[in-house]
């Protein structure tokens, strides 16, 4: 792999691929629940259920899918047309899910099982070899780190869109009919989807050491082994997870803490602007911190902010509930440690993929990274079942004025069970992960000597 400088363009390019892909996704995970429970009439108990089931076909599929990519040899790389195909199929999933509200009875909950574990999987198809290719660009993690930011930009830019004004674009497509805007808004946002990946494929390419072309075949036991001896993958399986469903967590509640908990809707696009502005900045200063401050400290460094985020929502709840200001500073702190964490931990991944190779023998970026598309989705669907089952559990009912004990309970769900899962993230990271300094860099070395 070269150790050169990436290219403003190919930056720019990769990074603009993130863009029409989050974008297809962060609908799914930011109004999926709302769209299923409160347009479509599905029970919160099953959309919860469902989210979680389909990740469970995804922790089959996903690793499959790396191997897949791992296997291919084309003059595209291995990478590209993976990312065209898989964005025009999961594409046309898309919008199959935001069709459901077209059903009724059984059919209803048949056809949103069926298109919704679709998606996920199809979905897999794109996001896997889109992210594997970071470590196949370069092998010097400052090139990692100041490459890692430009997708993680353009993601957070459309997670912040999307979170401010999605439900505004669901309005202005369908007006009172919000089952046809969304429906209308998945299909505009599939034109941006298919746009970004043909700009990343044709501007984007993998750059691989002689020695690492060959014509070995991973097989399914490979995988295993892959990914069963590699310690600090399963380390970081643990970090990340818990960090990501306690953000996704507060994200999944917010729309219904707002809207019944604080009994205004409207400071919802406030929280999520706010969180997304911060998300961009933490991703912006991601790598000037990482000059700052010693890697080994930035994972705790991010998890310090949903905890700030959670002491703002408690003493806003209890002295300000209708604070704009205070409810803006808890999202933005939320965010930040978000974006922090989006920036890290992909260029740990990239880190655990050299170990790989270094405990293996075997270097397998894709199927190293199907990882992260699994614990992206694993942590949605995990988020997605605790809302389901939390706001059952709490006795919320859709479009009502809520109880005092559901209300008390959106307050719980919003801030205390993320809280506990931050700091779980935290633990994890300080008791297992070790790809900091001397010990990361000999790995660096070995895999240079062979």
């Amino acid at each position: 792999m070269s150790e050169g400088v990436i290219s403003l363009k190919t930056k720019v390019s990769y990074g603009l691929g993130a863009l029409g892909k989050d974008f297809a996704c962060s609908i799914i995970y930011i109004f999926l629940m709302f769209y299923y429970t409160d347009v479509a009439g599905i029970s919160a108990a099953f959309v919860g259920t469902l989210f979680l089931v389909a990740r469970f076909v995804d922790a089959v599929t996903d690793p499959i899918m790396g191997m897949i990519v791992d296997n291919t040899r084309s003059r595209f790389g291995k990478f590209r047309p993976w990312i065209v195909i898989g964005t025009l199929i999961n594409s046309v999933f898309l919008v199959l899910v935001f069709n459901t509200h077209y059903f009724e009875g059984v059919a209803l909950y048949v056809y949103a099982t069926v298109t919704y574990i679709l998606w996920g999987i199809t979905y897999t198809i794109m996001d896997i070899p889109y992210w594997s290719m970071i470590p196949s660009m370069s092998q010097d993690r400052v090139q990692r780190e100041r490459l890692v930011v430009w997708p993680r930009l353009f993601a957070s830019f459309a997670w912040t869109l999307m979170g401010t004004y999605g439900l505004y674009m669901v309005g202005f497509f369908g007006g009172e009919d919000k089952g046809s805007g969304f429906f209308y808004f998945s299909l505009a946002i599939v034109v941006s989807f298919i746009a970004s990946a043909l700009i990343t494929f044709f501007n984007v390419k993998e750059v691989i050491k002689d020695k690492k072309v060959t014509t070995e075949k991973f097989s399914l036991q490979d995988v295993k082994k892959i990914i069963s001896e590699n310690d600090q993958l399963k380390s970081l399986i643990g970090v990340v997870l818990s960090f990501n469903i306690a953000i996704q967590l507060v994200g999944g509640f917010a729309i219904y803490y707002f809207t019944y908990a604080i009994g205004r809707e409207d400071l919802f696009p406030m929280f999520a602007l706010l969180s997304g502005i911060a998300e961009i900045a933490g991703v912006f200063l991601f790598p000037r911190l990482c000059n700052l401050i010693n890697r080994k400290y930035m994972w705790l460094v991010a998890c310090g902010f949903p905890m700030l985020c959670s002491v703002v929502l408690i003493f806003t709840g209890v002295f300000a509930p209708e604070n704009g200001i205070l409810v803006g500073v808890a999202g933005a702190a939320l965010k930040f440690g978000g974006g922090l964490s989006n920036g890290l931990s992909t260029v740990m991944l990239a880190d655990v993929v050299d170990y790989g190779e270094y405990k293996t023998g075997h270097r397998s970026e894709s199927i190293i990274f199907s990882v992260q598309t699994m614990l992206v989705k694993f942590a949605g669907a995990l988020s997605g079942f605790f809302v389901g089952i939390g706001l059952t559990l709490i006795g919320y009912v859709p479009n009502v004025e809520q109880s005092p004990e559901t209300i008390l309970g959106l307050r719980i769900l919003m801030i205390g069970i993320p809280t506990l899962l931050v700091a779980m993230s935290a633990y994890i990271y300080v008791k297992t992960y070790k790809l900091n300094g001397e010990y990361q860099r000999m790995v660096m070395e070995k895999i240079a000597a062979v």
